[in-house]
């Protein structure tokens, strides 16, 4: 969505009252807020009317009771305006933070339903900043929004009234400067709103891009790129800062205007107060002018501060509109199926398979082929054969262009996608750890897994000896992204978590293909282990390592162009024989 769109949209009636929709849980404390936020206003409207009363009664009679009456009342009123507000403050905000906190659930609910197309083409950092920084400002329309703007227009709306009562002359000559102000905030708030939008763009753009280079910090100072991402990231940072600074120099030049106006409106009042103290035209004592000053904060200070606080409202709506719009994105696998099954046999068939990642560029041909329950089968080829593909497919991370995959017979559109994806585990080639301990990182918190599962897990392929050599074993924090381990060692973890779900399906994805000699004995090991009994496909890329395969199934272009056993396809002298054959020759002479 354009910056234009965000602007356009930023106070659409139908997306407020979307926002407001989510306080309906929370309805007691919507209602609780609203009366604090009336009782607010009243409470400092009647300061004023109590000075005018001890300046006019009490020390113009010089009655001492009176004015200890007066002080006591004007005491008593400040205190309820100061626990008014001490409620007001915490309430809003609680009513905010609940909102936000049912909105970010919903988010991350859904973006964990997406299909990885969303993820392809969308930035991590933009997403991280909806789910986190836009949420604050959603949050904000509460407790620094809608309410305080609310309970300011109380506070103008009384203090405007009984101006008018006391001394309708005198509230003239201050209504007269209110259009300045008017105007200023106006022009004000229609600048601010494409500023705010822009800061938006920018904060998410800064975080998509410490995002990546952190994650891929290795690659940057592997290769040197220290200085030319410095360079980057300052441009970047320049644009984040010169768009908040728009939003400084806004305010620099509305503040200022409207101080101003409020001095003109003091002067005046004085002026022509006194004047018509003098002349006793209307107005025959000093309380009413001292009430006046009160009268006339409580008037424009408001007024300034409701700009302020439509620019909280404005950044609210705008990130409410990023936010929803994450929500509104239809892009999950449809999960229509009926079929829940406790287990299933393993047999797995592709008919006549065509998928494309992009409209019209297909990337699997009319893929056919069949692996029968409990066999081990590898797929090879080059690079971008469709290897992956086929695995991600299977698993319905996307969703197929034409033919059909079943699973014992039966479509894998028939399955739920819980069922579906419970009998199948993978092993991945860049495997991911989570910044939490080696047993929650192989049972991944699944409370059916004890520890001592994980352990009889470990000790049957052969990785027991090697966890318990780390510090606090199976307790050892892995840090973010598993940075604690080797590739190898992390491997070996990805084996275990596959190995104790306990899967009708295994499938390893390059599971081998980076890692060193003795981790890679260790690995072999455990693929002896974990493939036994049930159906196995093994993506590899050193080919010496599926010479024990049922089936090799070979790929090249998005299509089978070979299949059989590794004897049967060397006999043959295809393509599998050259790829064999060169990769022995290359670590030959290695």
């Amino acid at each position: 969505m354009s910056k234009k769109d965000d602007v356009g949209k930023a106070f659409d009636f139908r997306l407020f009252k979307r926002v407001f929709s989510r306080t309906r849980p929370y309805r007691g404390i919507f209602w609780l807020v609203a009366i604090v936020a009336i009782l607010s206003a009243a409470f400092a409207i009647v300061t004023p009317l109590l000075v005018k009363n001890i300046i006019n009664q009490s020390l113009e009679n010089k009655d001492a009771g009176q004015l200890l009456y007066n002080v006591v009342l004007m005491l008593t009123f400040l205190i309820g305006q100061v626990t008014t507000q001490l409620l007001f403050n915490y309430y809003a905000n609680l009513l905010g933070e609940s909102v936000i906190r049912d909105i970010r659930i919903d988010l991350f609910e859904k973006m964990t339903s997406f299909k990885m197309t969303y993820f392809d083409n969308s930035s991590i950092g933009v997403l991280v900043t909806r789910a986190v920084a836009d949420m604050q400002r959603i949050g904000e329309i509460f407790s620094q929004g809608f309410f305080m703007i609310v309970a300011d227009a109380l506070k103008m709306l009384s203090a405007a009234i009984i101006m008018v009562v006391i001394n309708w002359k005198l509230a003239l000559i201050v209504f007269a400067i209110m259009p300045i102000i008017l105007i200023a905030t106006r022009l004000f708030q229609q600048a601010m709103k494409v500023a705010f939008v822009e800061v938006r763009a920018q904060v998410a753009n800064l975080n998509s891009f410490v995002q990546e280079r952190i994650a891929g910090m290795k690659i940057v100072q592997l290769f040197n790129r220290e200085e030319i991402e410095k360079e980057k990231f300052r441009v970047i940072n320049e644009k984040h800062q010169n768009a908040w600074l728009k939003t400084v120099w806004y305010n620099s030049i509305f503040f200022p205007i409207a101080e101003i106006a409020n001095s003109i409106g003091i002067g005046l009042v004085v002026y022509f107060g006194l004047i018509q103290n003098i002349q006793n035209v209307g107005m025959d004592n000093k309380g009413a002018i001292i009430a006046f000053f009160f009268l006339m904060d409580l008037l424009f200070r408001p007024l300034r501060q409701i700009a302020d606080k439509f620019n909280t409202l404005q950044m609210g709506m705008v990130a409410a509109n990023r936010v929803f719009n994450i929500l509104d994105t239809n892009s999950h696998i449809a999960d229509e199926g009926t079929q829940e099954r406790e287990q299933v046999m393993g047999d797995i068939e592709f008919k006549d398979v065509r998928f494309s990642y992009v409209k019209d560029e297909e990337v699997l041909h009319g893929i056919s082929f069949q692996v029968k329950a409990g066999e081990t089968v590898a797929i090879v080829g080059a690079t971008g054969a469709g290897k992956s593909t086929i695995i991600n497919l299977l698993n319905r991370f996307y969703e197929i262009d034409s033919g059909e995959i079943l699973v014992d017979g039966i479509n894998i559109k028939e399955y739920t996608l819980r069922s579906l994806r419970s009998h199948i585990a993978i092993v991945l080639q860049d495997v991911f750890l989570f910044a939490d301990t080696i047993a929650n990182n192989i049972s991944l918190r699944d409370g059916n897994i004890t520890t001592a599962d994980i352990e009889a897990a470990a000790k049957q392929i052969g990785v027991h000896e090697f966890i318990s050599s780390l510090p606090g074993g199976y307790q050892y924090n892995v840090k973010e992204r598993g940075t604690m381990l080797s590739s190898g060692q992390r491997q070996l973890i990805a084996f275990l978590r596959a190995y104790v779900s306990n899967p009708s399906v295994l499938i390893l994805d390059e599971a081998t293909s980076s890692v060193d000699t003795y981790s890679e004995q260790l690995i072999q090991q455990a693929t002896d282990k974990i493939t036994e009994g049930r159906t196995s496909i093994i993506i590899a890329h050193r080919l010496a390592t599926i010479k024990k395969a049922d089936k090799i199934i070979v790929m090249d272009g998005g299509k089978i162009i070979e299949v059989g056993t590794h004897q049967e396809l060397l006999k043959n002298g295809g393509y599998y024989n050259d790829l064999y054959t060169a990769q022995f020759l290359a670590e030959e002479v290695a």
